[in-house]
């Protein structure tokens, strides 16, 4: 089957060159170590006497936020070192930020054909790979396969779509299933799909979600939230309503939400930090009506700022923190999966997100189970909720201290995982 994979592989990769060059283009910061995805990471030394080498590939920023718990575990173990890769210019800078002095290597994945993966196999020279959520990257799993590495899934989760797509191909989802030694579901929904697929029963496990284990990496007191509000522009006494990685059309419901609330005397200001900060110069048109700042031309916002654009990477997590209520973003018509709820959960913020939440569908059924979050059909239902928890503070109190009660029950994972990675390696 590799060899029919291979030879697919050349003419997908050309017809899909133009779509994914123009993406790099647009969004910057792909020629950062570009020789990676084609096998050209450094010459990586043998692991060291006694340790063990795994290598962890994280796609993007939130995949690589999601790992910092489990990092955190594996490069603490004196036993590992770690090689971590991701796939987007973005995930990489966050990972070198992070994790350069650290881990022993960070780098980008290669092309998923034979004489890259090869390559890089050569370079790298793990004792486990470790690959999360929906990766399945034939050439990599073969390449582990034929070396007698072990290779482990976790924070596996299978999307709607991924799931149809799968059913369709029964045999090759079986087969590329059958070649993980670990599979660690993201939830009991999750693991029944996986199991259904053709994932061994004797190796999938679920161990729940890694990304309620990850938090901020500083949690701000009072008077630091009052000052990077100070920063932003924003009174003590705000209300402060934050697009969480906003899509197009949602920019113009959160704007509209703000200057109804403003009309109604409620000193609403809007917080916009857009999923891909390459948008800005489509978003920045819709805020110049009103006092207005943006994060990359300059961080501090003049007294009296009504809307603030953070178009920078890496730092939802922090400016989440001084808000009072939000909407998660890619949740609306005609957008659709939806952007993580988690953290604004784990931080306590009340939040309202639309219907099309498929990517964390399990996620937020629990979460509205709770009563910790607002599900809306449309964006007139959106204006609508928004506009009561901006007008009922009793009512965001009791989101806020359900949603952290619903997140400090979940976590765990990233210590189940850690386990389960050791005995895989067979360190007690």
């Amino acid at each position: 089957m590799i060899w029919i994979y291979r030879l697919l592989f050349i003419p997908l990769l050309l017809l899909s060159a133009p779509y994914y060059g123009a993406r790099m283009l647009k969004r910057g910061g792909y020629a950062k170590d570009f020789s990676h995805r084609f096998g050209g990471q450094r010459n990586l030394p043998p692991p060291a006497d006694g340790k063990k080498r795994i290598w962890l590939q994280a796609v993007s920023v939130g995949e690589v936020e999601a790992l910092a718990p489990l990092i955190d575990l594996l490069s603490k173990d004196s036993r590992i070192e770690l090689a971590i890769t991701t796939t987007t210019s973005t995930g990489y800078e966050i990972l070198r930020k992070k994790y350069s002095d650290k881990i022993l290597f960070t780098g980008i994945f290669p092309l998923d054909f034979f004489p890259f993966s090869n390559r890089a196999w050569n370079k790298i020279k793990p004792d486990l790979c470790v690959m999360m959520e929906g990766e399945i990257w034939p050439e990599h799993l073969h390449q582990a396969k034929s070396r007698s590495v072990p290779i482990a899934l976790i924070n596996a989760r299978m999307s709607d779509r991924s799931f149809l797509r799968y059913s369709k191909a029964a045999f090759v989802a079986r087969r590329l299933l059958g070649k993980f030694s670990l599979v660690c579901a993201s939830s009991e929904f999750d693991m029944k799909r996986l199991l259904s697929l053709g994932a061994p029963k004797s190796r999938t496990f679920n161990f729940g979600n890694l990304k309620f284990d990850s938090a901020p990496s500083e949690i701000f007191d009072s008077e630091e939230k009052l000052r990077l509000r100070r920063e932003l522009g924003f009174s003590e006494n705000s209300l402060v309503l934050l697009g969480s990685s906003t899509w197009p059309g949602e920019e113009e419901l959160l704007l509209s939400v703000m200057g109804k609330l403003r009309a109604e005397n409620i000193d609403c200001r809007l917080l916009l930090v857009p999923r891909h900060a390459e948008r800005r110069n489509k978003i920045i048109p819709l805020i110049e009506p009103f006092p207005h700042c943006v994060r990359s031309v300059g961080k501090e916002a003049k007294e009296g700022t009504l809307v603030y654009l953070a178009d920078t990477t890496g730092e939802l997590r922090t400016l989440t923190q001084i808000a009072d209520f939000a909407f998660i973003g890619k949740s609306m018509p005609p957008n659709s999966g939806g952007q993580s709820p988690i953290d604004c959960a784990a931080l306590g913020i009340p939040m309202v997100y639309g219907k099309n939440m498929s990517n964390f569908r399990r996620v937020c059924e629990t979460l509205e189970r709770s009563n910790a979050a607002i599900k809306v059909p449309n964006a007139k239902a959106a204006m609508g909720e928004l506009r009561r928890l901006a007008r009922d503070a009793s009512l965001r109190e009791t989101l806020s201290h359900n949603a952290k009660s619903w997140h400090a029950g979940n976590i765990g994972a990233a210590s189940r995982t850690y386990e389960a990675i050791k005995n895989i390696l067979k360190i007690p």
